[in-house]
C-alpha cells in the first residue's frame, strides 16, 4: 500500500490467510477495531498498519533513492533484511527484549511470510527486563549501571568491583524469562556461589576412581547422582532453564565435597557413576554455561609455596607463623582447610 511516498503493510489483508498476532496471542480483529480513529496517521488504511518504507523529508539523514521517492526502510524491516542477509530466509532462533513481541517481531514474521512464504525463526525467546534494587533502570533515575562499571566498581551504587564471571553467574541463576533483579545482596549472593561451583570444580577435577576392595556399590546413592545428572539435562531441555541447572550442580557440589571428605567414596558410586558426574559437571559448567575459573584465581604457583610453609610450620609447631600464613591467604581469598590425607585449600566463599 502506497501514499505519498510511504509504503505500508497491509495488516488486515495479511490477517485474512495467515494470523497477525500469532506470536502475542494478539486478536488484530479487536486492535483495528479499537483503534478506528486515524488522527496524524491519514497514511494508514488502519492503526495497525506498519511502514515499510517513510518518505524521507529534505532534511532527514537516512535519505536512499527509491521508486516511491527518497526514503529509508522501516524499522521492522531493517531487522527482517539483516537477518535474511546474514542467516538466510530461516534460522533457528531469535531473540528479543519481551518490549519488542509486540509489534516488532509480529512485523518480522508478517513481512518473512508476506515475502518468502515462511516464518523467519523456529524458536522466539523473549528476555525480561533488569530492574535495579527493584526499579526499572533509567537515565533519570540515575540507576543505569554499564557493564564496564561493574567490573571496575566505579557506579555508586555498587560496593565492590565483580568480575565478568559473577556477572555471568548472577545472570545465569534467573530465567531468561524472568525480571532480573540487580543488589548488592544478590551481587554478593552470586559472588559465593561462583565460588562455591569454582571450589567443587577444582577438587573435581584431582578426583580419579579409586575401587576400593570389599566395598560394592551403593545402588541408591549412583541412582540419586545418575538421577542429578538427568536434570541437568531436562532443566536445558526445559526452554533453557539455568536456574534449575545451577540448582542441580550444586547437589553435585556436595556429592563432590562428599568424596573430598571421605564421607562418600567412589568406590560406593561405581566407575560409571562417578565417571558420568565428572563429564557432566565439568560439561555444564564450563561449556553449557560458560563459567570458567578466571585467570586472577589462579594462584597456583605462589599459593604452593605458601602452603610448604605453611606445612613446614605445623610441623615445626611454629603456630603463629600458620595463623600468620593463615590469615595472609584469606586477605587473597584463600581458606587453608586441614584435611585428614593433608593440606587442601579453597577459595573463600
Amino acid at each position: 500500500m502506497r501514499w505519498g511516498g510511504s509504503v505500508y503493510f497491509d495488516v488486515a489483508k495479511y490477517n485474512k490467510e495467515h494470523h497477525y498476532g500469532k506470536l502475542s496471542g494478539r486478536n488484530i480483529e479487536e486492535l483495528i477495531a479499537n483503534t478506528r480513529e486515524l488522527e496524524g496517521q491519514e497514511e494508514k488504511r488502519n492503526a495497525a498498519d506498519f511502514a515499510l518504507w517513510k518518505k524521507a523529508q529534505p532534511e532527514h539523514l537516512m535519505r536512499w533513492p527509491s521508486p516511491w521517492g527518497p526514503g529509508f526502510p522501516g524499522w521492522h524491516l531493517e531487522c527482517t533484511v539483516m537477518s535474511t542477509k546474514y542467516l538466510g530466509e530461516q534460522f533457528d532462533i531469535h531473540g528479543g527484549g519481551m518490549d519488542l513481541k509486540f509489534p516488532h517481531h509480529e512485523c518480522e514474521i508478517a513481512q518473512s511470510v508476506g515475502d518468502c512464504g515462511k516464518e523467519p525463526a523456529k524458536y522466539w525467546l523473549h528476555t525480561n527486563m533488569v530492574t535495579l534494587n527493584g526499579q526499572k533502570m533509567s537515565k533519570s533515575l540515575g540507576n543505569s549501571i554499564l557493564p564496564s562499571e561493574f567490573i571496575s566498581g566505579s557506579h555508586p551504587l555498587l560496593d565492590q568491583a565483580y568480575s565478568p564471571m559473577v556477572l555471568r553467574f548472577f545472570m545465569l541463576q534467573s530465567h531468561y524469562a524472568s525480571t532480573l533483579d540487580i543488589s548488592i545482596e544478590a551481587l554478593q549472593a552470586a559472588k559465593r556461589g561462583y565460588l562455591k561451583l569454582m571450589n567443587g570444580l577444582r577438587v573435581l577435577r584431582n578426583l580419579d576412581y579409586q575401587p576400593q576392595e570389599g566395598v560394592s556399590v551403593n545402588e541408591k546413592g549412583a541412582q540419586q547422582v545418575a538421577g542429578l545428572c538427568d536434570n541437568c539435562y531436562r532443566s536445558m531441555n526445559d526452554d533453557f532453564n539455568t536456574a534449575q541447572t545451577i540448582g542441580h550442580l550444586f547437589n553435585l557440589v556436595k556429592k563432590i565435597n562428599a568424596l573430598q571428605t571421605g564421607q562418600l567414596s567412589t568406590a560406593e558410586l561405581g566407575e560409571q557413576t562417578f565417571t558420568r558426574m565428572k563429564e557432566t559437571v565439568l560439561l555444564f559448567t564450563e561449556e553449557v554455561l560458560g563459567l570458567r575459573e578466571e585467570a586472577h584465581l589462579k594462584p597456583e604457583n605462589l599459593l604452593d609455596a605458601l602452603l610448604d610453609l605453611y606445612r613446614q610450620a605445623k610441623e615445626a609447631k611454629d603456630y603463629e607463623r600458620v595463623d600468620q600464613i593463615r590469615a595472609h591467604l584469606r586477605k587473597s581469598g584463600v581458606v587453608v582447610k586441614d584435611m585428614k590425607q593433608g593440606i587442601d585449600w579453597a577459595y573463600e566463599e
